[in-house]
């Protein structure tokens, strides 16, 4: 998932900021005291943004209204899932990630773990949670070739 440019991610952020759909001007107005810009320029920014699938656009009467596509914390979930992905050893870099919480931040992720695991019916996310603490690296399982292929013939 390609990161935002800093223009893109203040307009972003003010969108997931507010609770309704925002006008251009509206959003020139948030970004005016640390950045006055032109109103071509935000226009120009939201309307790149809605073009790459950020946005929702609608027609309020002769102007449109922006909201985002997901939410601030979906966008970020994607954004570790990817960097997680592409790891070369992502069991390591989960233990590094962890490792570097804070107490108050391993707290959410064992609670995040818990809804998981209750959503699911299965209790493996809590021993796996549970494991974390362990450090033990292991080798990898063994991808088995084709397996999620259909056959054929």
């Amino acid at each position: 998932m390609r990161s935002f440019g800093e223009l893109e991610e203040q307009v972003m952020f003010h969108l997931w900021a507010a609770d309704r759909p925002l006008q251009v001007r509206e959003v020139r107005r948030m970004l005016a005291p640390e950045r006055p810009l032109a109103h071509t320029t935000v226009m120009t920014v939201l309307d790149k943004l809605y073009r790459k699938g950020w946005l929702r656009r609608e027609a309020a009467g002769r102007a449109y209204v922006y909201t985002p596509v997901m939410s601030r914390d979906s966008y970020t979930a994607a954004r570790m899932h990817d960097a997680w992905s592409a790891a070369a050893g992502p069991a390591t870099a989960l233990v590094y990630f962890i490792e570097a919480m804070n107490p108050e931040q391993q707290s959410a992720l064992r609670d995040a773990l818990r809804v998981v695991s209750v959503g699911r019916g299965t209790g493996e996310e809590d021993r796996a949670a549970d494991r974390t603490h362990e450090r033990t690296e292991r080798p990898a399982e063994p991808e088995t070739a084709g397996q999620d292929e259909p056959r054929t013939g």
